[in-house]
């Protein structure tokens, strides 16, 4: 039997997301711990290059957008690997903090080229009544990835974190060129279908594509499920790019664990982060996606009070699986909701937009977090301060309609 060609670029996906997360996402923490120890650079000035990536995926977000829904994606993220790469073989030789701004600027311009949104708009191309399932299957590179941490850990302590930069950007490029090279622009173009079905006059089951609105960018604009869902988005990433970039340093600095121990819980959101994806897998498509997403926010707002004032190892698994499974099952539903909402036609301009409003969260978390660290010498306040934004964005989801 032929499989559906979908979910090859699914697949590929999968694995240039599970490179980002392992080399850069989910790793940017052990760099963090490791260089403020080592260089002596304050945690505000480190939370700056954090919030690169999101910046640079924010200004360049309308533009590649249009790109992606005139050109497709597969030229764009065949870039994007290169890139992300060399950015990383730059890192391996700087000395000075302005260095690091620069080879981080390589690296999140390598990472907005081929992440998690011009592939998130390469498989909404290709799927419909699966669309949930599949970008749940896609997340789990995402999550895996981050499985990888204790050994990103492990070698900048065996080896030194530049040897592990150097080695980074050879793996991204050795193992991510081939799966650059799987994606297509939409199913038509290899012979077949979106989902893989037959044409929806031979299929009753099958949702037909062709009744559901299809929105430009400037009409999505206009509605109010834009703004809503835009912002609830950004309000989540508020807690995810501030655990990324802050929880292994504040469990190193202010609750007594080394850097390999912290990876370790780490390792146990991650593993909640798969289970969420399962479970997105399982109910994304059966169930209001909106309501899910306001749920998660909640879990989100929990798990990082349970980082916060944690007073052993109970409390920061508690962190580790409300995050983790919040993040594992809400991840994918931001995208789908708007393909469900908006169609398919513009969606690359629309996600693009979208980025211009969610990198307030993306910039906001970690800069929150650090600038509070450093004033008051530990991340208590400023972790509160994300908790309590994260359960009222809920709010968003909950009034996020889809529109007439």
């Amino acid at each position: 039997m032929k499989i559906f060609y979908g979910w090859r670029m699914v697949a590929a996906g999968g694995g240039i997301q599970f490179l980002q997360a392992a080399l850069l996402h989910q790793a940017f923490g052990a760099y963090f711990a490791v260089l403020v120890e080592e260089q002596g650079w304050s945690k505000t000035a480190l939370s700056g290059a954090a919030v690169l990536q999101p910046m640079e995926a924010a200004l360049l977000g309308p533009v590649l957008g249009w790109i992606v829904d005139r050109f497709g994606p597969q030229g764009m993220i065949r870039a994007g690997i290169v890139t992300f790469g060399l950015g990383f073989l730059l890192l391996s030789q700087i000395d000075t903090l302005a260095g690091f701004y620069a080879a981080f600027i390589v690296i999140a311009l390598g990472s907005s080229l081929c992440g998690f949104f011009p592939v998130n708009v390469a498989i909404i191309h290709w799927f419909d009544r699966r669309r949930a399932r599949a970008l749940s299957i896609l997340s789990l590179g995402l999550a895996f990835g981050g499985m990888f941490v204790p050994v990103i850990a492990w070698s900048m302590q065996s080896y030194g974190w530049r040897a592990t930069a150097f080695a980074s950007g050879l793996a991204a490029m050795v193992i991510g060129w081939p799966l650059a090279r799987v994606f297509r622009r939409r199913p038509e173009d290899v012979g077949e279908s979106v989902d893989g079905l037959p044409p929806a006059a031979a299929d009753p089951g099958r949702r037909d594509t062709s009744a559901q609105r299809q929105f430009t960018a400037r009409e999505a604009l206009r509605t109010g499920a834009f703004w809503l869902l835009s912002l609830g988005h950004g309000f989540a990433l508020l807690i995810v790019y501030a655990v990324n970039v802050h929880a292994i340093t504040h469990m190193k600095e202010g609750l007594g664990y080394s850097v390999a121990e912290a990876s370790f819980v780490i390792t146990l959101m991650v593993v909640a982060q798969v289970g969420g994806v399962l479970l997105g897998w399982a109910i994304g498509d059966r169930f209001q996606k909106r309501m899910i997403a306001a749920f998660c926010m909640l879990m989100h707002a929990a798990g990082l009070l349970m980082l916060t004032y944690a007073a052993g190892p109970v409390m920061l698994a508690a962190f580790a699986l409300l995050h983790g499974g919040a993040w594992g099952l809400r991840g994918p539903m931001m995208q789908a909701i708007r393909a469900d909402y908006f169609g398919r036609r513009s969606i690359g301009m629309i996600l693009g937009l979208s980025s211009l409003i969610i990198v307030i969260g993306q910039i906001g978390g970690p800069m929150v977090a650090g600038v509070l660290a450093d004033l008051t010498g530990n991340y208590r306040a400023g972790f509160t301060v994300l908790a309590l934004l994260a359960g009222l964005g809920s709010l968003f989801f909950l009034l996020a309609k889809k529109p007439a």
